[in-house]
């Protein structure tokens, strides 16, 4: 394992997520159909509050429920560093897949799978075993007093070594020195690599199963509280996780077999569809089974849900025609039973973007972490 302290006066500028490039490079060539756009008020969709038409606009930060936002959108000012506010340490380390007996060793993937012509809801993937380093990049609020349990938000999809995130970085300072969350811990967690089924993201993300929250609890989160000499809360409501497109089914997925362990969930794009392999009986729909049969059937469970889904969001992108491979839709269904069943949520349709949310993103991601932090003490204004 490795160390590296990433000096702040080095790192002034947001992430390539939340910032503009003035000379963005030509788009790679995708001979995969475009997704088509999907309209708010189609068959199957909840009954949304329109907000659309006014750009930065969204909904109240206190609301629950559906709203429609776009199709221009403004990048929030929480990304800006602030004179005057206190800024807090990013810093980063790594983990080796050997160091760890849950998800090690890794796999990976060729080529992509077939259909199981016995099983069409899932794929045969040829696979083999790998190595793998993951980067962890920490961010410690100013305001972290040594020796208290800080809350935190793990996130997933986490950058690499030498590319720490500091748009979030920069909007959890100013979101902290505004009393709008509090003082907690950031911890970006990247993948193990690749994508979906027969790759390690794949395993680690679309598992429907406690096993990714139970690699973090013991693997990642000591060496952060070692590395930093940081005290984590174990308080279920002090703990959030977030992610996009399979690092948001991930987040769910943490959560919902472990609310022991997480309560607060934030997702954009998130893959609530057939993703998961390989297959199992229990959930054989994968994350399509939260709306189809795991949130209607169970008693609720004590978390607190931010979704987030783009009109041209992905539609059927592999060869697997099951039905369950709609993003939009999966989304609208989740909304529609996470109402029915009284669960605290807040969903956007965010209009004229696609998958992983463009610009919608730099504007909501601020408004979704106080959404998210409702209810848990603040830090007490000085």
């Amino acid at each position: 394992m490795t160390k590296r302290t990433i000096l702040m006066g080095m790192l002034a500028l947001s992430s390539a997520a939340f910032s503009a490039d003035a000379n963005p490079p030509a788009p790679k060539k995708d001979d995969r159909p475009q997704p088509p756009t999907r309209s708010f008020d189609a068959p199957g969709s909840p009954p949304f509050t329109r907000l659309d038409g006014k750009p930065g606009v969204n909904p109240p930060a206190d609301a629950d429920g559906d709203f429609v936002i776009g199709p221009e959108y403004q990048q929030a000012p929480e990304f800006k560093v602030v004179a005057g506010v206190p800024q807090g340490k990013v810093q980063q380390f790594t983990i080796s897949s050997k160091d760890g007996t849950l998800f090690n060793p890794g796999i990976a993937r060729d080529v992509f799978g077939t259909v199981d012509p016995s099983n069409p809801k899932t794929l045969i993937v040829q696979t083999h075993q790998i190595d793998y380093t993951r980067t962890i990049t920490v961010y410690i609020p100013a305001q972290y007093v040594a020796g208290t349990a800080a809350p935190f938000i793990v996130t997933h999809d986490g950058p690499q070594m030498g590319h720490p995130d500091m748009g979030l970085a920069h909007a959890l300072d100013n979101l902290i020195a505004q009393h709008r969350v509090p003082a907690m811990v950031a911890i970006m967690i990247s993948n193990g690599g690749g994508d979906a089924q027969g790759h390690e993201r794949g395993r680690e993300y679309d598992t429907m199963s406690g096993l990714y929250a139970e690699y973090i609890e013991t693997t990642v989160l000591p060496k952060v509280e070692k590395n930093y000499d940081l005290k984590l809360t174990k308080d279920p409501e002090g703990r959030a996780t977030m992610g996009t497109s399979s690092g948001g089914s991930a987040a769910l997925i943490m959560a919902w077999y472990h609310p022991d362990l997480y309560h607060r969930v934030l997702t954009f794009s998130g893959t609530f569809v057939n993703q998961q392999w390989p297959f199992n009986p229990e959930t054989p729909d994968g994350a399509w089974d939260f709306h189809a049969k795991l949130i209607p059937e169970s008693e609720p469970k004590p978390i607190r849900l931010f979704m987030a889904v783009g009109d041209h969001d992905l539609l059927n992108p592999n060869v697997m025609r099951d039905g369950m491979h709609d993003w939009v839709a999966a989304n609208n269904r989740m909304a529609m039973v996470l109402k029915a069943k009284g669960y605290h949520y807040q969903y956007l349709f965010c209009l004229n973007v696609g998958h992983g949310l463009g610009p919608a993103r730099g504007q909501i991601l601020p408004h979704a972490l106080e959404w998210l932090w409702k209810g848990y003490p603040l830090t007490p204004a000085p």
